[in-house]
């Protein structure tokens, strides 16, 4: 059965779990079908590509519970399935193989081994470190869109202020930063829908990555590249152990995709949802120490990760009332959790000021995201700049124009362009 959007209020529960979960449609406003379930359904079995039929949690509560336990919600499938359920469950192309081992993807000593290893590069001072780089990348970006008065806030804004932040961190020469935004978005692309032509220019991203990380094997910079090349960690756990250039590659592709595609659709949606609520952007015009506040309740509002990356069940396992069988696709919805009026108060309301906010934007548990202090820092800078320099901010075309990506986890536009 194929459903058109908007989706019917009335249309039965059967009906909905024919819906494709990555429909751009879908995109635009996925929060009334979370809130229906949250009360009808709140464990439903969806659609997604390639034939998956993944579980949605959708309750706070029980989305907590999945990404806090790490014994029955496991990240390698093959930990989880039995041997038939593997026979049949869809087949990760040689292509990807290397980018396999990364945190998004391991379970127990594997992932502590590399977070170990990983934050000895990724640290908070270097996050500190950033903070003039990115204002000066925003103030840039901002420049250029004045002497022209608009700009596609995704491509010209949103986007530029996180790659060149990553590129620098990484130590990618700032003239082949697009290489990182091309390879990324062909990347993203054939996770939702599989396509032939995209393997080409995911290929010759895998192939610019691995040489640098050869480069600086032999030449060390101080970059997190080099970082991680000489991270090393010795402990009588963990034994002496240092990454490997596959491992260093998964690595680089999961900052590039976690630490930037969601921080890109944080800055862009989160200006979208204040441009749609003019009191609140001008509350936050009026008091700009607000922004910290801020940022956090546009991540629960906007949720640039729709749900937590994929795990798979260990065991049978019950949530409100329904079973779970052993080895299935989980996906818990951030989107619908940030939205549980069982935690929240007046959860559909933007409140710059919401306190507590005890949104899961940035995950939980052993996965919480490596990268939430920087993407927040980003925010705050690119956001806090956009207001101050552009008191006349304004959509160019109408809201209902805009153009969501089709994607399987991350949710955010195409385009948004405004007039400055």
């Amino acid at each position: 059965m194929i459903l058109t959007f908007p989706i019917s209020p009335t249309a039965p529960l059967s009906a909905l779990a024919d819906l494709d979960i990555t429909d751009a449609r879908f995109k635009a406003d996925p929060f009334p079908f979370f809130a229906r379930l949250r009360e009808e359904a709140p464990v439903f079995q969806a659609r997604a590509p390639r034939g998956q039929r993944p579980w949605l949690i959708t309750r706070h509560d029980d989305v907590l519970a999945v990404l806090k336990d790490d014994r029955r919600f496991v990240k390698n499938m093959k930990s989880a399935m039995s041997p038939e359920q593997l026979k049949k469950a869809p087949k990760v192309p040689a292509l990807f193989s290397a980018l396999g081992r990364n945190l998004l993807s391991l379970d127990g000593a594997d992932h502590d081994r590399l977070k170990v290893l990983v934050h000895k590069a990724f640290t908070p001072r270097m996050v500190e470190g950033m903070q003039l780089a990115t204002q000066d990348v925003t103030d840039a970006a901002l420049d250029r869109a004045g002497r022209v008065g608009h700009m596609d806030l995704i491509a010209d804004f949103a986007l530029q202020v996180p790659l060149s932040i990553i590129g620098r961190i990484l130590g990618v020469p700032e003239q082949e930063h697009p290489k990182f935004n091309r390879g990324m978005k062909a990347f993203i692309a054939i996770g939702s829908a599989p396509n032939p032509l995209l393997i080409p220019p995911i290929l010759s991203f895998m192939n610019y990555l691995r040489g640098l990380i050869r480069s600086r094997r032999r030449q060390p910079r101080d970059d997190l590249i080099s970082a991680l090349v000489g991270a090393q960690e010795h402990t009588s756990q963990l034994g002496s152990d240092q990454l490997t250039d596959d491992e260093i590659l998964a690595m680089v592709f999961l900052l590039l995709s976690a630490g930037h595609e969601t921080t890109v659709n944080l800055i862009g949606s989160g200006t979208l949802a204040l441009l749609q609520h003019p009191e609140q952007l001008e509350r936050l015009r009026g008091d700009p120490a607000l922004i910290k506040s801020a940022v956090e309740e546009l991540v629960r509002f906007v949720v640039p990760a729709e749900t937590a990356s994929q795990r798979y069940t260990t065991e049978d396992v019950t949530l409100s009332g329904v079973t779970i069988p052993r080895g299935e696709l989980v996906l818990a919805v951030i989107a619908s959790a940030n939205r549980d009026p069982q935690v929240f108060e007046h959860p559909d309301t933007l409140d710059l000021s919401r306190s507590p906010n005890r949104h899961l934007s940035f995950g939980q548990g052993m996965h919480f995201c490596l990268g939430a202090p920087l993407s927040r820092m980003e925010a705050q800078i690119a956001i806090g700049t956009l207001l101050r320099r552009a008191p006349g901010l304004r959509l160019s075309v109408p809201a209902e124009r805009l153009r969501w990506r089709s994607s399987f986890i991350v949710r955010g536009l195409e385009s948004l362009p405004v007039t400055l």
